[in-house]
């Protein structure tokens, strides 16, 4: 499924859409260009998920990992500083993915396996992934693609 949004704020709805929609566990896979719009939807889910709109959500590009408490936790995980699987491995990133938050992963295409392109290491079965696409300065693209979550009805595609 493609949906675009023409401004920020537009990416924001959409984050909150999607965050409403999310349930215990759910992994947020992000993919996308530098500037495409991953941390402002990252916002908009954590708003949908009960933030505050005021609440400062930034990309965690040097802490790694923030953690947001909305009406379930929120990991927010960005590993664009991530040079190599060995880090991601050491991060101990399967205690965050695997329990009863909502993660949320930022440049995830540092987890593809590099043996197979269409795998991801980690083993993240269930997921989300979002690919962001620039249009123009304030156009982007959003394609959505579901991963072994078909045993329950996602409502959040009745609401994009």
């Amino acid at each position: 499924m493609k949906k675009n949004s023409h401004s920020p704020e537009e990416t924001l709805h959409l984050g909150k859409s999607i965050g409403s929609s999310l349930i215990s566990g759910d992994i947020i896979l992000l993919f996308g260009d530098l500037g495409a719009g991953k941390t402002r939807l990252t916002q908009g889910i954590c708003n949908g998920l009960g933030l505050e709109k005021d609440t400062y959500i930034r990309s965690p590009t040097f802490t790694l990992i923030n953690e947001y408490q909305g009406r379930l936790p929120i990991y927010h995980i960005d590993l664009y500083r991530i040079d190599s699987h060995e880090e991601i491995y050491s991060l101990g990133l399967e205690e965050i993915l695997f329990n009863q938050g909502i993660t949320i992963i930022e440049w995830a295409e540092k987890l593809r396996s590099p043996k197979n392109s269409n795998n991801l290491i980690l083993n993240i079965e269930d997921r989300i992934e979002i690919y962001i696409k620039i249009i123009s300065e304030s156009e982007r693209e959003f394609t959505f693609n579901t991963f072994s979550l078909e045993a329950r009805s996602l409502p959040i595609f009745t609401l994009l």
